[in-house]
């Protein structure tokens, strides 16, 4: 039995229906039973709960020999490193408990660091928990910035008629589509070939900029000339908090992600290989972005 954390999110959904494809048994978890019934009616086992719920985390492991783990994002948490910190104590304990051979750990570029990279620490924190697990086979999958990220643009380009973010225009780091983590992610847990506790980074195609990005994205919205505009971190913060969308605490260690990445220390411990490389690139991307931006979204 496959369990498989955040099964209605970008990442867990390829997992989840790349297993029962293959006719693999899954349990889906996630808070929204409406979410999983494009599981369970393809055959997959639901329960829903809350992953803060350590009871709910236990039974949901329960009779499983291999899951996907997954830290959601809570953004407007008072708290977002101690809300990660104890969803991924209650994932430990229930892999212990129900003695799960396999895990795959979705981490990130930067979780190398522990601390120094913002929301990326609570990632860290979790790869450290499950070091203490000797008797099972860990991977911690480490994909780059999400190119699923830059959809949040959209509002931006529509009010102030450019994209902006506390990132430097001219930092060159890889970016991935989470299509690509989600494939990279069903592949490993359907040969469950990784043995102890091991890093895997999923890096996209190539490494880009902003300055970039917001060319080729401009190009497909209509906005051939769409510049991007580096915010300082206050600007950023204050920003975020502005939307109404997210806590001053997210949006305080959102900012220090960007300075993580901007001073080069989130973005130093990995290599790219043939192997980390994949396939769906930026300008296919830019084509889901401006379905975004025709919807307003």
């Amino acid at each position: 039995m496959y369990v498989i954390a955040g099964a209605a999110g970008h990442i867990g959904r390829i997992i989840a229906n790349e297993l029962l494809s293959k006719g693999k048994k899954v349990r889906v978890l996630g808070r929204d039973p409406g979410k999983l019934k494009e599981f369970t009616t393809k055959g997959a086992e639901a329960m829903t709960g809350d992953l803060n719920d350590a009871s709910y985390v236990d039974r949901a492991f329960e009779g499983g020999t291999a899951a996907f783990c997954l830290l959601p994002p809570n953004p407007m948490s008072l708290n977002f490193r101690a809300e990660q910190q104890r969803i991924a104590k209650n994932f430990i304990e229930a892999v212990r408990m129900n003695k799960i051979s396999h895990v795959v750990l979705l981490s990130s570029i930067g979780a190398h660091l522990r601390n120094g990279a913002g929301v990326i620490d609570g990632l860290g924190d979790m790869e450290e928990y499950f070091l203490e697990l000797k008797d099972v086979n860990v991977l911690n999958l480490r994909p780059s910035y999400f190119m699923e990220n830059i959809l949040f643009q959209v509002q931006m380009i529509k009010m102030a008629g450019m994209m902006g973010s506390a990132l430097r225009g001219d930092l060159v780091f890889p970016v991935v589509a989470s299509k690509d983590i989600g494939e990279r992610a069903a592949k490993r847990l359907l040969d469950l070939s990784f043995k102890g506790n091991t890093i895997e980074y999923v890096l996209g195609p190539r490494d880009v900029t902003f300055n970039e990005i917001a060319s080729v994205f401009g190009k497909a919205i209509g906005i051939p000339d769409l510049k991007y505009v580096q915010f300082s971190f206050d600007e950023a913060k204050n920003g975020l908090v502005k939307s109404g969308y997210i806590s001053e605490n997210v949006a305080e260690v959102m900012t220090r992600m960007a300075e993580g990445f901007n001073n080069g220390n989130a973005l130093n411990a990995h290599h790219r290989t043939s192997e980390n490389t994949t396939h769906t690139t930026l300008e296919e991307f830019s084509k889901v972005f401006a379905a975004a931006y025709g919807q307003g979204v």
